[in-house]
């Protein structure tokens, strides 16, 4: 049986507002790193995420400690920008649609590290932003997916973005799948769904200066091909069992790298 899921509101896919309205947020971004207010919402969320979502990670690890990262989460929810960065010792730089960039929370939004993409606009300054912060050593989520899945279930194809940033970097990408975020929107109904974050094994493409759409798009499936790979793991064998293969794999590679 399908879930039941709580509709979301209708979406504006292209926002108004003209450029040049956005350039302060992205300048920010280029030149100065969260201050407090990331470390104040990171807290806060966390608390959020763990406790009434009870939200854990499975293989936090994977992500680099330093270098420039790109996680790439599915979207279902409006808090898989706290699940995915929840239980990352690094701060997360997060690609936000414009039409949250309104006051006050463009406020929490700029202070905490977030910059805006106008979709529907072809935003060279969304990207142009996210390199920056890449060569900077920096970290950045983007889903493959773009906005969030109304439906519940993952999309049938990434959007070939996330394929052109990882290959104009050359940034490692961590794939992440986040299950169990598609009934948050389910809290009025007093639903309170589980939450698994499942990072996965690090990889990396060569860099190319000018990748075409169609190479942009083959690394967006690719990289869409592992998210889709763990959250069937999750769904198939649930947290537990996950844990316990992963740990299973863990303990036999040692093995092999001793024998």
């Amino acid at each position: 049986m399908a879930e039941e899921l709580a509709p979301m509101k209708a979406q504006v896919y292209k926002d108004p507002r003209p450029k040049e309205y956005f350039d302060r947020f992205h300048e920010r971004s280029r030149t100065r790193e969260p201050d407090p207010m990331y470390e104040l919402v990171h807290m806060t969320t966390f608390a959020y995420a763990t406790t009434v979502f009870r939200a854990r990670c499975i293989g936090s690890d994977n992500v680099p400690l330093s270098g420039p990262v790109i996680l790439a989460p599915n979207h279902f929810s409006f808090m898989d920008h706290f699940f995915a960065g929840a239980f990352i010792r690094r701060k997360v730089r997060f690609m936000a649609k414009s039409q949250m960039f309104k006051p006050p929370l463009q406020f929490v939004y700029t202070h905490g590290g977030v910059f805006p993409v106008r979709r529907g606009h072809r935003d060279e300054d969304a990207f142009l932003t996210a390199e920056t912060i890449l060569e900077r050593d920096g970290l950045i989520c983007m889903y493959c997916e773009g906005g969030r899945s109304r439906s519940g279930k993952l999309a049938e194809q990434a959007k070939p973005g996330i394929g052109r940033l990882a290959l104009r970097t050359g940034a490692t990408v961590v794939p992440v799948a986040i299950h169990g975020s598609s009934k948050v929107r389910n809290w009025k109904r007093l639903e309170f769904p589980k939450v698994t974050v499942q990072y996965g094994e690090p990889f990396r493409y060569e860099r190319l200066e000018d990748p075409t759409r169609e190479q942009s798009q083959l690394v967006a499936n690719e990289v869409f091909s592992e998210i889709r790979g763990l959250y069937a793991q999750l769904d198939a064998l649930g947290r537990a069992g996950v844990r316990s293969r992963v740990r299973a794999e863990r303990r036999a590679k040692r093995r092999a790298a001793t024998a």
